[in-house]
């Protein structure tokens, strides 16, 4: 593989660890994060949410939900995520604080405001390298049936860009052929490491 891949949510717990997961297993150079303050995930009700820092392992987070409330967690499918999670990487990492060594080719995100969230954070920082990053967004409800179908929109649209001899020269083409076929609006830019 010749680019290096950041996939991007909120909490790098569900669409961005899906597609982390399935890229990895087809030997794509990949990494992933989120970009929120902490990383949630749904509770009892919708005000009584779990809360954890970035950088708390998914094995952590699993024994926590498994101890609080086994049945409803297996039922609405976060502690089956958390376990798909903690076999790809140890713990949630936030793209504000682990991405600036300039080494992601394309960057993935799935939500307008997390793709907000990295732009702003890529045109704050210094452009010491000069290293062109393309990022696309490809929203994806956060779900555990739309990620699955979202990582797997994700591979097709890398396998795209690694496909192309430059990406610089053939993004638009590729973001053309990839909404024709896909029927999914992509919304990208660049900016610089």
């Amino acid at each position: 593989m010749k680019f290096r891949y950041a996939m991007v949510c909120s909490s790098n717990q569900n669409r961005s660890m899906e597609a982390h997961s399935l890229l990895k297993r087809q030997g794509f150079d990949v990494a992933s994060y989120g970009t929120g303050a902490h990383v949630k995930l749904p509770g009892p009700s919708l005000r009584e949410p779990n809360v954890y820092d970035f950088g708390t392992p998914y094995k952590q987070m699993f024994d926590d939900l498994r101890r609080k409330d086994p049945e409803l967690y297996k039922r609405n499918g976060i502690l089956p995520m958390l376990k798909r999670n903690l076999g790809v990487k140890l713990a949630p990492q936030r793209w504000q604080d682990n991405a600036a060594d300039g080494s992601f080719d394309v960057v993935l995100t799935f939500e307008e405001k997390v793709f907000d969230m990295v732009i702003e954070d890529l045109n704050n920082r210094d452009h010491v390298l000069r290293k062109c990053v393309l990022i696309i967004n490809l929203e994806v409800k956060d779900n555990h049936e739309e990620a699955a179908v979202g990582a797997r929109l994700a591979l097709d649209l890398c396998q795209e860009i690694e496909a192309a001899e430059s990406w610089e020269e053939s993004i638009d083409d590729i973001v053309s052929g990839f909404e024709k076929q896909q029927r999914r609006k992509l919304v990208y830019s660049i900016s610089f490491y």
